[in-house]
């Protein structure tokens, strides 16, 4: 008999382990037979396999070599030429076997190991391959830019929208519920026999069946207590199969009394429609809400403009102003125009760019205002100039040429259609009756800060270009580049918003009037308001103002389009838009909460266009970031306190 020993061995069937011991280190015949004469001993020979299994127990197994296949081979104990390992002594007619100590065992496993891995090549060069890939790929990961994993956050985005799954709640498989496909089943069944309950209650009573609707009504308060705020069946209570075996067999008498079909029929369509109308209600008073909310300003922002108004006049800032007039009107340097009543906003429009711009000294800034806000908006850029660049605050209500006899917008809203529009309740477009256009009831559309992008060359006749900015905006780059392009004789440059059937020209006007389908492709691609670069001499040229005057007087009943400042944008610029590259402008993080983080990191401008704005706690938490950390204020937001006098 022969004995196998090897320390370390820990396989897990004795007989595989025995075939495997050969095979997966890479003994070969060749290994095996030696090179001393090493003679073949007869069959039927006993051998014993010592080995230390998975708890570190000594253990040992016999096999026979008749059980082993034709491809083992003997090995001679001894090969002092080549230094092979001893793996097994075999004495032909002996059953004694000595054990070699244990650091002889070790020695012989370190030869061992050594051995295969110079006996199998194929094996060694596979695993350095492994190695190297491994390595490489580490390597990869830990410099990858951030661009690289924004792109791969974009295919993992991508990938998901197209992953198809019809049953999308079901996400954790340990869930109890989760362990019945239909884990609503009896939940669904109860809330049935409640409703079918209500109507028969309903019938049975006037119909004078007492004791039934008394029965019924029982019923419906022990359902209604079994259900309680379960949205599956392990969330019910313990009874309530048992109720639901009593409320059908109470909807079995129901039946049997054939109560009448007709007055059953119309108890049904009645509930319908009347929680139809619930629906409707819940879905105009939510949007109401949003709309509400989207146009409030938030405490400390109401709180900051007083106080900045208070600062103005006491300090009597207004005999204290000192302008580079000359630069106001200089063509050679990059203007801009900023018009909005939101001191916080303007300041983060103000300051993001002249943190990116490479030549600040030579970016000039026009913010107008409303008379509520222009102290404090003035106050504001004297404690925070944005220096080296030059800031310029007007007042709108100082413009003596915007009057109602000039601005068509002025015009129509001091007429009594507008203003039983926007303030009379009993009016058809009113809340209580079903208006599906609240957000054009918006305070925004009635202020002329809004319109006034219309009359670009009357606020700044000695320019040539300028850049209009919308408050709702972060800019992430240097925006000179947009005054060297050539825009080809067109007004108006913008980044283009449609996307396959959205944002065209359908969408925003009415294409049902014969003034807008004979004059308009209603296919037209939109482009967005919020970053534009104007080119004022060709304004003056086409009449761009005029244009503008034209269309709305004829949209004075809104049957071409509603309020708002984009629908006229588009069809006075129709033809005169040179669309600039996507990577301009991104929009969307104001409603939209997909917006490709790729595309974020990459823009010049982002746009939170929509009712989240990020200075509302509506706003998306992963957008508020961008906006936040260029105003020191927002971070102290929370230590302010106002004096109570001041507030």
């Amino acid at each position: 008999m022969a004995l196998l020993s090897r320390r370390s061995l820990s396989y897990g069937l004795l007989l595989l382990v025995s075939q495997f011991l050969f095979r997966v280190h890479g003994l070969s015949k060749e290994s095996l037979l030696g090179r001393n004469n090493f003679q073949q001993p007869d069959e039927n020979i006993d051998i014993t396999i010592s080995y230390m299994d998975a708890s570190g127990k000594f253990q040992t197994h016999k096999v026979n070599s008749n059980t082993l296949s034709s491809s083992w081979v003997w090995e001679s104990p001894v090969d002092a030429n080549q230094k092979r390992l001893v793996v097994g002594q075999l004495q032909e007619g002996s059953s004694e076997q000595t054990v070699n100590g244990s650091r002889e065992s070790t020695q012989l496993s370190i030869e061992y190991n050594q051995q295969s891995r110079t006996i199998d090549p194929i094996k060694l060069r596979r695993q350095k391959l492994w190695d190297e890939r491994r390595e490489k790929r580490i390597a990869e990961l830990i410099h990858m830019s951030k661009e690289t994993e924004l792109q791969m956050q974009k295919v993992a985005i991508e990938h998901a929208k197209e992953f198809n799954n019809t049953r999308r709640a079901w996400y954790s498989i340990w869930r109890k519920e989760y362990i019945n496909p239909h884990s609503d089943t009896t939940l669904k069944l109860m809330r049935d026999q409640k409703i079918m309950a209500k109507v028969y209650a309903s019938v049975a009573y006037s119909t004078g069946e007492r004791d039934l609707y008394n029965s019924l009504t029982r019923h419906i308060k022990e359902i209604r207590r079994g259900i309680g705020d379960a949205n599956s069946d392990s969330e019910l209570q313990e009874s309530a199969l048992e109720q639901a075996k009593a409320m059908g067999h109470a909807l079995s008498l129901a039946r049997d009394k054939r109560l009448d079909g007709d007055v059953t029929a119309r108890k049904l369509r009645t509930m319908l429609q009347s929680l139809e109308e619930n629906i409707n209600t819940v879905k105009k008073h939510s949007t109401f809400l949003v709309q509400h909310a989207a146009k409030t300003m938030p405490k400390p922002v109401h709180c900051l403009s007083l106080r900045l108004t208070t600062d103005y006049f006491l300090h009597n800032h207004i005999n204290k102003e000192t302008l580079e007039k000359g630069k106001l009107e200089d063509p050679s340097l990059y203007h801009y125009a900023i018009f909005s009543d939101n001191v916080l906003a303007a300041s983060v429009v103000v300051n993001s760019t002249v943190l990116h711009a490479k030549e600040p000294e030579k970016h000039v800034f026009h913010i107008v205002t409303d008379k509520l806000n222009f102290a404090a908006m003035k106050m504001w850029f004297i404690a925070h100039p944005p220096l080296p660049a030059t800031i310029h605050v007007e007042n709108i209500d100082e413009f003596k040429w915007l009057n109602s006899s000039y601005c068509s917008v002025l015009r129509q809203l001091e007429s009594a259609r507008i203003k039983e529009y926007y303030f009379k309740a009993n009016h058809p477009s009113s809340l209580s009756v079903g208006n599906e256009n609240l957000k054009y009831r918006n305070p925004k559309y009635l202020s002329m800060l809004n319109h006034l992008r219309f009359y670009m060359p009357e606020v700044y006749p000695k320019l040539d270009k300028i850049l209009f900015l919308d408050d709702d905006i972060v800019v992430q780059k240097d925006l000179t580049p947009l005054w060297s392009i050539d825009m080809k004789g067109m007004v108006n440059g913008a980044v283009e918003t449609c996307k396959e059937s959205f944002h065209r020209f359908d969408t925003y006007l009415n294409f049902s009037n014969p003034l807008i389908s004979q004059n308009f492709d209603p296919q037209a691609c939109g482009w967005a308001f919020g970053m534009n670069i104007f080119d004022l001499k060709e304004w003056k040229k086409r009449n761009i103002t005029g244009i503008y005057h034209y269309w709305q007087d004829l949209n004075e009943d809104r049957m071409l389009w509603k309020l708002g400042s984009l629908p006229p944008g588009l069809i006075t610029f129709y033809n005169l838009t040179y669309p600039l590259d996507r990577s301009w402008h991104v929009l969307g993080l104001g409603y939209d909460p997909a917006v490709n983080p790729l595309e974020i990191e990459n823009a010049a401008v982002i746009h939170y266009n929509g009712n989240y704005k990020p200075w509302l706690d509506l706003a998306f938490t992963k957008y508020q970031p961008y906006w936040s950390k260029l105003h020191s204020f927002l971070h102290s937001t929370a230590n302010l306190q106002f004096d109570h006098q001041t507030t």
